[in-house]
């Protein structure tokens, strides 16, 4: 790889990386109207994504431990977001489930953030979003790869 190129990919990193705190600064100060912390968030939107799961599995996608886990879900159930549920084959196995208020809850936090990029990419063309949507794309799935 020539000078050039690693002198892009640096760029790239760097833009990719000040986006990337932008817009978690943007939805921390988001959360905070919503009486939520980040790592809640995090969960509720893993919860969210698989439908039902274990406080280890948890644990496991968010890196943290299992007592943090279970705190977190203690105030995300007092506050009716989730609600645990005995697994009906064994019953030592918990499992979490988001209810309405944390879909509804997520789904409001997504419009607000739609609505942040929306207002800071009004400069670009349909064009430009499209291709920085494919790029963006791309660099994904060659991760996922």
């Amino acid at each position: 790889m020539n000078i050039e190129q690693n002198n892009k990919n640096a760029s790239i990193e760097l833009l990719l990386r000040k986006l990337c705190f932008i817009i978690k600064q943007n939805g921390r100060e988001l959360l905070v109207d919503f009486n939520m912390t980040p790592p809640q968030f995090n969960a509720l939107q893993i919860i969210i994504s698989e439908g039902e799961i274990t406080i280890s599995e948890l644990s496991n996608k968010l890196y943290l431990a299992p007592s943090t886990i279970t705190d977190i879900i203690d105030r995300m159930e007092k506050n009716n977001l989730v609600k645990r549920i005995r697994d009906t084959k064994d019953r030592r196995v918990v499992k979490v489930r988001a209810l309405e208020k944390g879909h509804s809850f997520i789904n409001d936090v997504i419009k607000k953030r739609i609505g942040f990029i929306k207002k800071h990419s009004s400069e670009l063309s349909i064009e430009d979003k499209e291709n920085l949507i494919k790029y963006l794309s791309s660099i994904i799935n060659s991760y996922n790869d």
